[in-house]
């Protein structure tokens, strides 16, 4: 199984995207092949920092061009076909990778998603999808997260329904229970859009429905599914990332605080998309670089794309 990287993408790259590309490939299972995507030169001389080369674990496919982070993401991508992020998701269309993973231009990245491998037949707005952990220790999922910060409520009930997809197959949590994140508990409470998308999930027998979330319910085992804005989400997700980096400046260390680092799940996939897409943050270390395409795999192994294939096209 290869899953694509983006050598160029991210603050560190290409070392800290090779180094994590290295240590990814030591962990996962023999028919895991990793294709480094980046300019050939740069990626090989990474290689040889840190004592490894090219061979069948690792490929190096070359791309001259890089996208970089202050670009207009739409032109960039393309202006720029022969860019890192282009090529992967050229790879990724022909199917010629299970899974393609960066930490480059999160907007270039969208709109490869979008305009490029294209969003499902049936999925209004591919959401980006979080992971909360939960003080019992087991994980939920939040979406959306960024990608779509106003939502009319039949895309919060999609987003439901797609959430609950992955939780079942790829964190495989049998009857995922969904929650709709809001101001209160009681239903007549938020916004106009949420409250009428809880009608909708009320009446949606495809989610195991439990009602309204609060704020202070995140991170406790209420729900397996949290559906959410992504402007709601993004917020989140980064107060989650700065509670872990206030208390590793303080010196406090923690085993469930240690799991808000973003370094441990390494990336957020794209959801609803024709493809495995996963999107690192722009300062990935090359624990962060690893655990996302072991996240891309995961994806690819569990065949969660080939159950939202089977979804939408009989809706």
């Amino acid at each position: 199984m290869k899953i694509a990287l983006d050598a160029m993408g991210g603050d560190f790259a290409p070392d800290a995207i090779v180094e994590g590309a290295v240590l990814a490939a030591n962990d996962l299972p023999a028919d895991a092949q990793i294709v480094l995507i980046g300019d050939q030169a740069r990626v090989e001389a990474a290689l040889r920092r840190v004592g490894a080369r090219p061979g069948p674990r690792l490929i190096v496919q070359h791309a001259p061009d890089v996208i970089e982070m202050g670009e207009h993401p739409a032109k960039a991508f393309t202006q720029k076909p022969q860019s890192s992020i282009a090529v992967g998701y050229g790879l990724l269309k022909a199917g010629e990778v299970a899974a393609f993973c960066s930490a480059g231009n999160t907007g270039a990245m969208m709109v490869g998603a979008l305009f490029s491998v294209k969003a499902l037949p049936g999925v209004k707005r591919p959401p980006i999808a979080g992971f909360i952990p939960k003080t019992n220790g087991e994980t939920g999922v939040i979406v959306d997260v960024g990608a779509n910060a106003d939502c009319k409520p039949e895309m919060l009930e999609q987003f439901a329904e797609i959430g609950t997809i992955y939780a079942k197959y790829v964190l495989g949590i049998q009857a995922p229970r969904v929650g709709l994140l809001n101001i209160g508990e009681e239903e007549g409470k938020g916004t106009m859009d949420v409250q009428e998308a809880y009608q909708l999930l009320k009446a949606n027998a495809e989610v195991r429905f439990i009602g309204n979330i609060e704020g202070r319910d995140i991170f406790l085992d209420k729900c397996d599914v949290i559906v959410c804005d992504g402007f709601t989400g993004n917020v989140v997700l980064k107060m989650a990332e700065s509670i872990y980096d206030i208390m590793a400046e303080r010196g406090i260390q923690d085993d469930y605080f240690a799991r808000y680092n973003y370094e441990a799940v390494g990336g957020s996939p794209i959801l609803g998309v024709n493809g495995n897409v996963v999107i690192g943050h722009g300062v990935s270390s090359p624990m962060a670089a690893g655990n996302m395409v072991k996240l891309g795999y995961q994806m690819a192994a569990a065949g969660v794309l080939e159950r939202f294939r089977r979804v939408y096209a009989a809706s």
